[in-house]
């Protein structure tokens, strides 16, 4: 039996001065929002003024009525964000202290025949988290991306007090489950799947916690994968089954194979549970080598290069986000040939439906502990909780195909030199880390001992604290001199990561996404709507002080804010493509960041809500599984090929030479087998004039068998040596052509972009009135080839307007 208690529950602060209505699953703040107790928490400068919400406890409080079979049950609560009382008909039922743990209170003596009244008081987190810092033998610093201080004294996600990229709103509520269950036993929890491969051959170890009496068929639990069926007592409150498997149908990463998913059945009483699970290995190699130490992926034997980015939450707020939003914005990663997704340590460890998912798309994961940034206490109580956080989430996420990965941290390693008191006490916050460390990585290898770990990130291997920001010789890096420190994008040309987990560089969000904040009087960088939309210390003037250093000033606002994402995307394409021609010394780049949280100038490709940065469409073409990139050389630029395929290939590339009055001149062709294993140098070209940019063009689709084209389409890329700025643009006079291409007979469907030029169109975008997603944007229109642009409104009936720019109608007028 299971009796929901979502749904609409009364809600009166501290004070009993504010009462409404809040649904749970939910947040309280987007509830008083809704009730019309406060404004819109994401326009204008609302924030500031809605931090008081914290401070204050909240009590939601609702009844139910139940008769004489559903007394004897649980309650199953999970996302309870974050300290948390909780009262039954009066008495005291459980108190919380973690919003990453599942908890199931047993309230068989609570509950009563007839009318039930269940409270939940939601402690401030602000008051919590000073409090518990005053409790601490010694002080305990916390990250300066923290506007609201402590936010590491409690067990939630720590970008909710602020962050540099999202409002701190410090939200309460309950995100997940939140039902009464039966204690009928027998009851089946946790589910622990272990594989052995062999050729052609899987062993696959089960392993099922049970709560049960033992006694007769209640000591019974069946299972069935792959069309075998077994039976197991239970021993131990546990059964194990062993399943032999031959031919085995794996689960591969996007790109790499089919995402093969068999079904796991398991039954135990009236109880049943299915689980995904897919066949495959998975192995972190990192050793000594003669460089330093490698970082790699290997799935099924074969070394996986990958391509991807972090994950954020979806929103500030939590309870907004739907299961579609989160398969919208994985879907959006894989369409931009993305492989790997962080689940990054500031956040949520996320929910069931974002991994199944993952599993569904053939997204690799790689798993942050919810630590970052800040230090943490090391005292035995906040230890055991993390132990129990972790045994939790690690039961909870063992048997994920998708799973490649458990980090323990985000830049704790760093933190320690980031604050005076670890500075001046190494000793100290080093032993106070160690002990944090080892608590995770016993806890995960108590669960799973074969789980992928690493200590950190950015962490040069187990037991090394050196600085992983500036080292690119062995681990894990990440990258942000360009960003924080200023350097020219060409900066990413001086170092050569093993793995790059994260850099990144700011835009603004597209015009749609700040017309939901800001009114047309604030549309200046400097307004303080703007300026409160953008929360890294010094990121407005970044952007416009690199803009300088490219390009020509833009005309307008809305220019700007194109140009912002233009040179957005030039940044992370000059890393990413000249890393990949590096494979394999380098096997990864992971993008900061995925998606936003609300609607903010970063470093995101995807907009709030899921919309399309010109970064994103341009990782889908340098994230492309066969590309080729080019570098500057003492003489002139060599052009490198690389393959993330399956096969081998056989690729010809072209290098032309092309003029900004529209002269298009051959530099070199060549015709070249490229393999999996490495990045293979293709052509060396100099002789380029001071008006002219290198075209790269080459084959967009290639066959299984090597040798064959089936595409006569090409895809292209292209290098300037100079800054925009220098270059002698004309007006590319582009012919833009709309049609619908209709699919029934309501007049729907998508529209058909066609578009011509007199003269070199760099970066050209399109731009839509209403919502939905184009084909490709941002790209280089040569002169006298059409390209084709479809776009499908999310709106099945709409009629949008469409605009274009490029980059001398954005900064030439």
């Amino acid at each position: 039996m299971r009796l929901e208690l979502g749904g609409d529950w009364q809600v009166v602060d501290a004070t009993g001065s504010i009462a409404f209505v809040a649904s749970f699953p939910g947040n309280l703040i987007t509830a008083l929002h809704h009730a019309g107790h406060i404004p819109d928490p994401y326009w204008g400068m609302n924030e500031y003024d809605l931090r008081w919400i914290a401070d204050r406890s909240w009590t939601a409080v609702r009844a139910i009525t139940l008769d004489a079979h559903q007394t004897d049950c649980s309650l199953i609560i999970s996302q309870l964000d974050t300290v948390a009382t909780i009262r039954v008909n009066g008495d005291l039922a459980f108190e919380a202290a973690n919003a990453f743990r599942r908890y199931q209170i047993d309230l068989s003596n609570l509950l009563v025949v007839g009318e039930n009244s269940f409270e939940i008081c939601f402690k401030s987190p602000t008051a919590e988290a000073n409090l518990r810092q005053e409790r601490q033998p010694f002080f305990v610093p916390y990250t300066t991306n923290y506007p609201v201080p402590n936010g590491n004294m409690l067990r939630k996600p720590q970008c909710d007090f602020g962050w540099d990229w999202n409002a701190a709103l410090m939200p309460s509520g309950i995100y997940g489950d939140l039902y009464l269950q039966t204690n009928q036993l027998p009851q089946i929890g946790d589910v622990l799947v272990h594989q052995e491969h062999r050729d052609n051959y899987v062993v696959v170890h089960v392993v099922v916690d049970v709560v049960a009496d033992i006694t007769g068929s209640n000591g019974t639990v069946t299972a069935s994968l792959c069309g075998q069926n077994m039976r197991s007592q239970i021993n131990d409150a546990r059964a194990h089954f062993r399943f032999e498997i031959k031919d085995p149908e794996l689960w591969w990463p996007v790109g790499q194979g089919s995402q093969m998913l068999h079904d796991l059945e398991i039954s135990a009483g009236v109880q049943s549970k299915t689980q995904k699970i897919g066949l495959r290995t998975l192995r972190l190699c990192s050793e000594p080598d003669e460089v330093g130490r490698s970082f790699m992926f290997e799935v099924n034997g074969r070394p996986i290069f990958a391509k991807g980015a972090n994950w954020i939450p979806a929103d500030a707020l939590a309870s907004p986000v739907s299961v579609a939003g989160i398969r919208g914005l994985l879907q959006s990663a894989v369409d931009a040939n993305m492989n790997m997704i962080r689940v990054w340590g500031g956040g949520w460890y996320e929910s069931d439906a974002f991994y199944d998912i993952c599993d569904e798309l053939g997204i690799l994961i790689w798993q942050d502990a919810m630590f970052s940034c800040s230090l943490y206490p090391a005292d035995d109580a906040f230890l055991a909780e993390v132990t129990r956080e972790i045994t939790d989430n690690a039961k909870r996420l063992q048997h994920r195909a998708s799973l490649a990965i458990w980090c323990g941290d985000n830049e704790l390693i760093g933190a320690l030199t980031w604050y005076e008191e670890s500075r001046a006490d190494r000793d100290r916050y080093l032993v106070a880390y160690d002990r944090l460390n080892r608590t995770i990585e016993a806890a995960l290898k108590a669960v799973d001992p074969q789980v992928n770990w690493w200590p950190s990130s950015p962490s040069p291997g187990p037991l090394s604290f050196g600085d992983a920001w500036h080292d690119d010789s062995a681990g894990d890096m990440h990258f942000w001199s360009v960003w924080h420190e200023g350097r020219d994008f060409e900066h990413y040309r001086d170092v050569a990561p093993r793995f790059c987990s994260e850099f990144g560089f700011q835009s603004y969000p597209s015009m749609d996404v700040i017309r939901s904040f800001a009114a047309p009087e604030d549309f200046n960088i400097a307004a303080p709507v703007m300026e409160s939309h953008q929360k890294n210390d010094g990121g407005n003037a970044r952007i416009a002080e690199t803009m300088f250093r490219y390009f020509r000033f833009p005309v307008s606002f809305e220019d700007f804010v194109y140009l912002s994402q233009v040179q957005q995307g030039l940044a992370i394409h000059t890393a990413v493509t000249y890393w990949r021609s590096l494979k394999p010394h380098c096997m990864g780049s992971l993008i900061w960041q995925l998606n936003d949280t609300w609607p903010v100038a970063s470093w995101s490709s995807l907009d709030y809500g899921g919309g399309w940065k010109l970064l994103h469409h341009m990782a889908r073409r340098f994230y492309a599984p066969v590309t080729v990139s080019t570098a500057p050389t003492k003489t002139g630029f060599q052009l490198t090929a690389v393959n993330d395929g399956v096969e081998e290939v056989l690729l010809k590339v072209r290098a032309e030479a092309l003029a900004c009055d529209g002269r298009l001149r051959l530099l070199g062709e060549v015709e070249i087998k490229v393999g999996i294993e490495a990045a293979v140098p293709v052509l060396e070209v100099s002789d380029l004039a001071a008006d002219e940019v290198l075209v790269m063009r080459w084959p967009v689709n290639m066959s299984a068998k090597l040798g064959k084209n089936l595409a006569a389409d090409m895809e292209y890329d292209h290098f300037a040596p100079i800054p925009y700025k220098m270059l002698p643009l004309e007006d590319p006079q582009i012919e833009i052509s709309i049609a619908r291409n209709v699919s029934s007979a309501d007049q729907t469907g998508t529209f058909q972009i066609d578009l011509t030029a007199q003269k070199p169109a760099f970066f050209v975008a399109i731009e839509a009135d209403c919502a939905g997603r184009f084909s490709d944007n941002g790209f280089l229109l040569i002169p006298g080839e059409e390209r084709r642009i479809s776009f499908t409104p999310d709106d099945e009936t709409a009629k949008p307007v469409f605009k274009l720019r490029d980059l001398h109608s954005a900064t030439y007028g």
